[in-house]
């Protein structure tokens, strides 16, 4: 225990998943919006770049602004005992382009970042006992939390289906027989799909953004699979699975393309034609499986996606197949800090009225005035800063989501660790989810076996096991890699 303590740490998960949201999400973000531009004519063509990014200042993370408006440099102790955030400013490089010609670079706060104790980023993480005790601080607190206000803050594990799988069930519906559900997830947002079966006539139909129970074959047709025969053979090698299909292709009135994309324009109701095949192009590259991609040379890899999803749940009708356990741990994923914090940053500048509205606002507003105005002038940092500070504050999320930010437990030093390894599901705990509730075979070693809440949460408030770990998901890039040098070094095997 003493050796798994020192070197992999209880709450390491946490403040592992916090430097990456740091060093790779946060200019990730930031890389993606890439240029603003407001709309001034009297500019002609221009726009506000964004260059690199960096945290805290003269290589020190947390700052505090005092009241005279002078800033200092600060610790956790003196943040708890003032009622202060710990948190550090955050800063982009921007420069303007007019013309054509580029302005010279200029650091930019846009606002504070809350600091997670033992972070890269926390002066605690490089201390050794003693430069601990002399600051304040316990040296058996392993940090993993936040201090808002001065009250200590963590945001808990949070426990999800796992996204961008095809997970089949059967269903005990009068009209439907089996159902398959892909959460697609781009960017830390999820667009739900749900694909069914009618037990009727054996259509099946998806449904997805604001389209309801589309045929299946018109989006297949519509994402470039023109010829049956190739959607038959993308299904399966089956000729069981492919005869079962056959009634979705003599349903439809569709051979081509530019039909289909006609057809689902007709399917969500929309008239004017040219309006119509418009947003059917933008229903199919931007909100179906994002995840594949969002562009249109990205629609024959959603369409083999597609394919062998309903290959599977005709496979599942004709018990070739069992159904998925929603309920089983390969089937779930938690989200950690930095996952919770990614989502809660992008909503705050690519929202409606997000940071980046408000400055495109603004310097649209003061440019009508006659003037130039300098880029910190239009960048409202206290608006970030203050968002953040209450999402962790109060626990509201993103998507209605509360609870996530919770008070952390100091009755005893035993309560504190297991708050921090706390694992919540998203289930209501008002309905009675028997299943969600049950210990299952999968959570040993996983999840502790008997601590959970009695009452309305038990079952559905989790604790990690003392020595579980949490894995970090593998690059999509680095994984293909990977796949494709075993691919040339492993010969088929003929069974």
């Amino acid at each position: 225990m003493e050796a798994f303590k020192k070197e992999h740490g209880l709450v390491s998960f946490h403040i592992d998943s916090y430097n990456d949201f740091v060093t790779r999400r946060i200019p990730k973000i930031i890389k993606g919006i890439k240029e603003i531009k407001p709309d001034v004519p009297e500019l002609g063509e221009f726009k506000i770049k964004l260059g690199e990014f960096k945290i805290g200042k003269e290589n020190w993370g947390p700052w505090v602004k005092e009241a005279d408006g002078s800033e200092r440099k600060i610790l956790p102790m003196e943040a708890r005992i003032r009622d202060l955030t710990y948190s550090a400013p955050m800063f982009i490089e921007m420069s303007t382009v007019m013309s054509g010609i580029e302005s010279e670079g200029i650091w930019v706060n846009f606002g504070d970042l809350p600091v997670m104790l033992k972070s890269k980023i926390c002066p605690l993480s490089t201390m050794n006992n003693a430069e601990l005790i002399e600051a304040g601080e316990d040296p058996d607190d392993y940090g993993g939390y936040f201090i808002i206000n001065g009250t200590e803050r963590i945001l808990v594990l949070v426990e999800e289906i796992a996204q961008n799988r095809a997970i089949v069930a059967k269903v005990n519906s009068g009209t439907i027989t089996e159902i398959v559900r892909i959460h697609s997830e781009k960017d830390g947002y999820i667009q739900r799909h749900i694909i069914e079966r009618k037990k009727k006539n054996g259509i099946i139909t998806i449904s997805f953004a604001n389209v309801n129970k589309l045929p299946i074959a018109i989006l297949l047709k519509a994402l470039g699979l023109e010829r049956d025969k190739d959607i038959i053979t993308l299904l399966s090698d089956d000729p069981d699975v492919q005869e079962e299909f056959y009634v979705n292709l003599y349903e439809i009135d569709v051979s081509k393309k530019d039909e289909g994309l006609d057809a689902i324009g007709k399917h969500i109701k929309i008239a004017q034609e040219t309006y119509r095949m418009e947003r059917a192009v933008r229903l199919v590259d931007r909100y179906l499986l994002p995840h594949i991609g969002q562009d249109p040379t990205n629609r024959l890899e959603k369409a083999v996606f597609l394919a062998k999803a309903v290959g599977k749940i005709i496979r599942l009708h004709l018990n070739k197949i069992g159904e998925d356990d929603l309920d089983h741990y390969s089937n779930k994923r938690l989200r950690m800090s930095g996952d919770l914090l990614e989502i809660l940053l992008r909503s705050i500048l690519l929202g409606k009225w997000g940071l980046i509205t408000r400055i495109t606002y603004n310097y649209q507003k003061l440019t009508k005035r006659g003037r130039m105005p300098p880029l910190q002038a239009i960048v409202e940092s206290n608006v970030l800063t203050n968002q953040l500070n209450s999402a962790l504050a109060i626990g509201s999320w993103v998507g209605g989501r509360t609870g996530v930010s919770q008070r952390l437990e100091r009755s005893s030093y035993i309560k504190t660790v297991s708050h921090m390894r706390n694992v919540l599901s998203p289930l209501t705990s008002t309905q009675e989810h028997f299943e969600a509730r049950e210990l299952h075979p999968t959570h040993w070693g996983k999840l502790c076996t008997s601590e959970t809440p009695e009452g309305a949460t038990i079952g559905l408030r989790k604790y990690l096991a003392i020595m579980s770990e949490v894995t970090k998901g593998a690059n999509e890039k680095e994984f293909k890699a990977v796949m494709k040098i075993i691919g040339k070094h492993v010969k088929p095997v003929k069974v």
